[in-house]
């Protein structure tokens, strides 16, 4: 699974739209309105990186009133429970 997060610009009356067209393109995980320079934020998870130009280029910027996208592809995640989880390893109770 690849995970992308894709900074998208969009005309200034739009973000409300452009965010509720966002959210139903497949694969897109969740999106948020942001403060910045930017106005939305897209979480994408999608099974190969090929996948991610078509739900980027052919979902997200096909939207009218987006501006410009800027995708970056996620290396790790780091969550508490991940984290927990690996300084546990090899760890039993008494020890």
């Amino acid at each position: 699974m690849v995970t992308a997060l894709c900074f998208i610009t969009v005309e200034p009356a739009s973000v409300n739209a452009v965010g509720s067209a966002i959210a139903v393109v497949p694969h897109v995980r969740t999106v948020y309105s942001v403060t910045g320079q930017l106005d939305i934020v897209a979480i994408v998870e999608v099974p190969d990186i090929d996948a991610v130009a078509a739900v980027v280029t052919d979902g997200i910027g096909s939207i009218p009133g987006v501006l410009t996208t800027e995708t970056h592809i996620a290396f790790r995640t780091y969550r508490p429970d991940d984290l927990a989880a690996g300084f546990s390893l090899g760890y039993q109770d008494g020890e």
